[in-house]
């Protein structure tokens, strides 16, 4: 396989993560999968929450998609290895910078400015209903995001915290 083919593959795995993330975290873990979720929109104490299970069910997937792929198929391995790095970048960008799970930085600007922003106004609503940003690398505008909650508590779809501006 060629440099160029694998590059592409694992261009491709990150686009496509961020899809199937939006995808899932608007679908499963609000919708069916919320008993895992639910502790990640509140307040607690612990290092570990429910929600962490949903990472060692995509891992296991991929250390499947690995294990097949090494032995079967290179495009298999290397998509795995994509997802990997999708997984890499998600547990910095969403755990570490967001959520600050590892350090304590607060940007003032710029793009990882704009991801704690959208990801603040994902946790504005009160519940699993409605909601904004489900992506975990893309952020939209937050004023956008912000018009688009105060539309979702003006129709009842969701319930918004004070403290969201919207």
């Amino acid at each position: 396989m060629s440099t160029l083919a694998i590059i592409g593959i694992i261009l491709a795995s990150l686009i496509g993560m961020e899809l199937f993330a939006w995808w899932a975290h608007k679908y499963i873990m609000h919708g069916w999968g919320w008993g895992w979720h639910r502790d990640h929109h509140e307040p607690h104490d612990k290092v570990l929450e429910k929600n962490d299970l949903f990472a060692v069910v995509f891992g296991t997937i991929v250390f499947f998609m690995f294990l097949i792929g090494y032995y079967y198929s290179a495009t298999l391995w290397w998509t795995a290895f994509g997802i990997t790095l999708y997984g890499l970048i998600y547990t910095l960008v969403h755990d570490g910078l967001v959520h600050q799970r590892y350090w304590r930085w607060v940007p003032k600007r710029g793009y990882a400015k704009r991801l704690v922003q959208a990801h603040k106004l994902h946790h504005a609503t009160v519940g699993k209903e409605g909601g904004v940003s489900f992506g975990f690398v893309f952020a939209r505008d937050p004023a956008k995001l912000k018009a688009e909650l105060k539309q979702q508590r003006e129709a009842g779809i969701a319930v918004v915290r004070d403290s969201a501006g919207a």
